[in-house]
């Protein structure tokens, strides 16, 4: 557990490494290149399943071979843990997005929300922009955050040598492979890859979403009530439990692609997202998964 605590104090410090050779992008060349290979023909079902398995042995294969090759080097553990995080990059990325807004140049805003969220931008309101900016944070701390500290520890029970780094790469492989090849998107050949992000994200969820209120104190009602109302099995747990620790309404629906798709209210009785509720946000991704870090270590400390 030495290795996870240093690449999570790694990643509060130096967030997302920026100069040297990200995992991540590795992995989004091995799909896209069997993705040009497989996407022909029929959107079939069958070769989109054909790309999950091909992707996700390829990243467990590769992580365990790295792991062999440098005799399970400590430092090669950490970089591999601390480039599957997001926990600063959250930060990092809807920062500019509050000062613009503190500044009141609602127009910059927009611009740097559309980096970070896939809805339309330009339309927004300012207290629409701080909601989405709100949004983003909650969604990504269980996908970005809290799923690869499951695995982790999950990695560390199941093998105390090998297990964490692979375990968490092979989820970021299923994480990659949704945002590149999309349900929606791609019809039949993308549900594969859509429905293994959902059942990975499937405990992580419901474990970040009560971590969330417990930590935050407050908001557990509008947690257990709003927690199933979106489509996806999982986004709404981490975002039911945000609303209900800032006491803020989330979701509501939203443009996408010019199209407008109508969501539920998440803590419907709460007050409109502010420019300040962005640092709030903030406070509350550092408190619980701060705590989700402390359970996962005195959970597999022995391991």
């Amino acid at each position: 557990m030495e290795v996870l605590c240093c690449a999570v104090l790694l990643d509060a410090v130096l967030g997302d490494p920026k100069n040297f050779p990200h995992p991540v992008v590795l992995i989004g060349r091995v799909i896209d290149f069997w993705h040009k290979r497989l996407f022909t023909g029929p959107r079939s079902f069958w070769r989109g399943l054909l790309l999950c398995v091909i992707t996700l042995l390829t990243a467990g294969l590769s992580v365990r071979l790295l792991l062999l090759i440098t005799g399970g080097n400590v430092l090669v553990k950490i970089y591999l843990l601390y480039s599957a995080l997001a926990w600063r990059d959250l930060k990092d990325e809807t920062a500019p997005v509050l000062e613009c807004l503190m500044n009141h140049d609602l127009t910059k805003a927009r611009a740097y929300l559309s980096r970070v969220v896939g809805r339309d931008t330009q339309s927004l309101s300012e207290a629409e922009t701080a909601r989405a900016t709100v949004e983003t944070i909650a969604e990504n701390s269980i996908d970005g955050v809290i799923s690869v500290l499951f695995f982790a520890g999950l990695g560390q029970i199941l093998n105390p040598s090998w297990g964490m780094c692979v375990l968490v790469w092979v989820f970021k492989a299923a994480s990659t492979l949704d945002s590149l090849v999309g349900y929606e998107a791609l019809g039949s050949y993308g549900a594969p890859s859509a429905r293994l992000d959902d059942a990975l994200n499937f405990i992580p969820a419901r474990l970040g979403g009560l971590v969330i209120v417990l930590a935050g104190g407050r908001g557990l009602e509008v947690f257990m009530s709003d927690r199933l109302k979106h489509k996806s099995p999982n986004s709404a747990h981490g975002e039911s439990a945000f609303a209900g620790v800032l006491g803020v309404r989330l979701g509501g629906g939203a443009y996408y692609g010019g199209k407008f798709e109508a969501r539920e209210w998440l803590n419907a009785g709460g007050q409109e997202a502010g420019a300040f509720d962005i640092v709030r946000a903030w406070r509350v991704l550092d408190v619980s998964c701060s705590v989700f870090v402390i359970l996962v270590a005195a959970l597999t400390w022995t391991a």
